[in-house]
């Protein structure tokens, strides 16, 4: 097959980012976890079931909870098909608020807390269920 003739001026390939940049994409990609929407509902019915969840594990739940709760809000304002209207941007303001709130050192200022991060998230996985930015866990 003959050489191609006439000269062709094509640009050289510059990559997107720089090699730190890439390590950083890398680094979130490789520790991403999925949405496990079913752990968030085993959380909610510990946390607002029919007895107080036990004091020895209740702080580990309400971290869990507010780690749930960022990521609920994280879905909900990135979501370009559905921005926050007035009901999803009030509980993204709840989540943000209570999720803020320093752990109480007593029990049962612990449970509190603990439930209302609870309605919370339970408020705004509902939305996020009914606009399908996330499927139930069912």
């Amino acid at each position: 097959m003959p050489a191609p003739t006439g000269s062709h001026d094509v640009p050289r390939w510059t990559p997107p980012l720089r090699s730190d940049e890439l390590r950083f994409v890398l680094d979130k990609i490789t520790a991403w976890t999925p949405l496990d929407v079913a752990m968030i509902f085993d959380d909610l019915d510990t946390a607002i079931g029919d007895r107080p969840p036990p004091a020895a594990t209740t702080a580990a739940l309400a971290e869990r909870l507010r780690v749930h709760l960022k990521r609920l809000g994280d879905i909900a304002v990135a979501d370009p098909n559905h921005p926050p209207a007035k009901k999803k941007g009030r509980l993204i303001e709840q989540a943000r608020f209570v999720r803020d709130q320093t752990l109480p050192t007593g029990h049962q200022e612990t449970v509190g807390l603990t439930r209302r991060l609870a309605f919370v998230v339970a408020d705004l996985a509902e939305v996020l269920i009914e606009t399908g930015c996330i499927q139930d866990g069912e």
